[in-house]
């Protein structure tokens, strides 16, 4: 998604996450809280999993997810 965003746009950096933020939805393979990352740009694709913790509601979980994406932009812009 991220690689896909990257060549269809005029951005230097994209960021794409996918994940379970809960309640519902997670099971053993899957839980409540996996968050998949992909961080593109012309030096290549990073992919970070998150394991964000099934203790947590949906919204620390996507806030979780949001940090973790601008603090990735952050260090590939320098």
């Amino acid at each position: 998604m991220a690689l896909g965003a990257l060549n269809n746009s005029r951005a230097d950096v994209t960021v794409a996450v996918t994940g379970i933020a809960g309640p519902g939805g997670g099971s053993d393979e899957k839980p409540v809280g996996l968050v998949y990352m992909g961080v593109a740009s012309k030096d290549g694709v990073q992919t970070h999993k998150l394991l964000l913790g099934e203790d947590k509601s949906r919204e620390e979980i996507r806030q979780a997810t949001v940090d973790r994406a601008l603090n990735e932009l952050l260090m590939v812009i320098g």
